[in-house]
């Protein structure tokens, strides 16, 4: 069987990732990593489901034996992507996709190659801005903080593989364009090792 891709999207606030991969987990050839996390689960949250809820203490167990492909922590709390699960996914021959912020992703690439890395973007840094404010669920003032961030974050971009644009009512587009990228990378020549052998020993 085909080993599956690790497939990481990042993106400022506002470029729809989480909507995105939704469409992608629609189809069998995509899965979704459960994270871990040391926070407690909030009501309606199921262990497995949601998280991996676990103690602070095995999550930093994890981490010094190498148990965690990648990790970080938010107000006070890990949450990472355990190796063990996402190895599964991968030798099942499915397309893991981690939604991970610029950090995570870098660490997913020293610690995984061939993990292909797609910064997911508004089509214009106005139209994100419109669009944060077009939730009228945020403050002020975290508005700014979410575009001051996207600063930061798009002086990753060089470290990525691919960008991919979406544009308003762009969806299934967007989508299309990974799917894209996920069967150009099956073709890519340094994905087969073996061709030549293969070739002509088959």
């Amino acid at each position: 069987m085909k080993k599956g891709l690790l497939i990481v999207v990042s993106g400022p606030s506002g470029s729809g990732k989480g909507t995105v991969n939704a469409r992608l987990l629609q189809s069998e050839e995509f899965a979704f990593s459960v994270s871990a996390t040391t926070r407690a689960p909030r009501e309606g949250e199921v262990d497995g489901v949601n998280y991996y809820y676990i103690t602070r203490e095995e999550f930093e167990r994890r981490i010094k034996d190498g148990e965690m492909l990648e990790y970080t922590t938010y107000c006070g709390n890990y949450y990472g992507t355990p190796l063990r699960e996402a190895v599964e996914v991968l030798e099942s021959g499915k397309n893991l996709i981690l939604e991970i912020e610029v950090e995570g992703a870098l660490n997913v690439k020293r610690r995984y190659p061939e993990a292909v890395l797609i910064m997911l973007l508004p089509p214009s840094f106005a139209v994100q801005e419109t669009r944060l404010r077009g939730r009228c669920s945020e403050a002020e003032d975290v508005i700014q903080k979410r575009l001051d961030r996207t600063k930061e974050e798009l002086t990753f971009l060089p470290s990525y593989d691919y960008v991919v644009y979406n544009r308003d009512g762009g969806i299934d587009a967007c989508a299309d364009d990974i799917r894209a990228i996920v069967r150009a990378e099956g073709c890519a020549n340094k994905r087969h090792p073996n061709a030549y052998e293969a070739y002509f020993h088959s």
